[in-house]
């Protein structure tokens, strides 16, 4: 006897939408049913996974596909909301493309909300929000997340250590050395953050302010010199390994 299909099949293509989703009629427009239309041909009857960023993952069904929109049936909720581990990534900008590379790296790994870090030797001092974000809305497509981590605003860094919130530890990779990653990271609570400088790091007098917020911890990523960008993936790969969800 044949095995029953899976419903939905694992080829399904995946959707992320700003509107609330619940069990109802919900119209796709713009560049989304461009998207779903023209690029996966879809037609009456097929299926769409939905996520909204906060309720889950929700089964969508094509009632009526044209030209330049589509109904969708939800009918059913797949998926809770993930548990997204309370991290954050707290990054000086780097130059374009790099910089998006961190974005949906800092998504597919898992972090909770990315921010960027104006430094001294920070040569980037403009972000295109839109595409960031863009690149982190995609990334949670394709790696099956049900949330998007929150962006930020740019922020300079002595404002971001001036209000640097009680109880969260502040890991900070420090190329004049400090504590070996995993190590470090195995410590501390449940709450933490990783500070990743620029390509030419942090100046002495950054240092010395990063040192003295209360829960800052400088850590060592090996003992290659890596890019900022590769410093920032593997250090959050580190601390997921040490306290998040692997």
């Amino acid at each position: 006897m044949p095995a029953t299909p899976a419903w939905p099949p694992q080829s399904t293509p995946r959707l992320f939408v700003e509107a609330p989703l619940s069990i109802g009629p919900l119209r796709i427009e713009g560049p989304q049913a461009h998207y779903l239309c023209a690029v996966m041909r879809m037609k009456a009857g097929d299926p769409v996974k939905l996520f909204d960023g906060t309720s889950g993952e929700w089964l969508g069904v094509a009632a009526s596909v044209g030209k330049r929109d589509l109904m969708l049936d939800v009918t059913e909720q797949l998926r809770e909301p993930e548990t997204v581990p309370d991290l954050w990534l707290c990054a000086a900008p780097i130059k374009k493309g790099r910089i998006d590379w961190v974005a949906e790296k800092a998504c597919e790994l898992g972090v909770a909300r990315l921010v960027p870090v104006l430094t001294r030797r920070t040569v980037v001092d403009r972000l295109n929000g839109e595409r960031l974000r863009a690149h982190m809305i995609e990334a949670a497509e394709q790696c099956g997340r049900t949330a998007v981590p929150e962006l930020a605003e740019p922020v300079k860094l002595t404002a971001l250590l001036r209000d640097w919130p009680e109880g969260r530890t502040l890991f900070f990779a420090d190329e004049n050395g400090g504590a070996p990653a995993l190590e470090a990271m195995r410590g501390g609570g449940a709450s933490a953050a990783i500070l990743i400088g620029p390509e030419g790091g942090f100046d002495t007098d950054e240092r010395a302010a990063i040192r003295a917020v209360p829960g800052a911890v400088g850590i060592a990523l090996g003992p290659r010199i890596l890019r900022a960008d590769t410093a920032a993936a593997a250090a959050v790969a580190v601390w997921m390994a040490a306290k998040g969800d692997w």
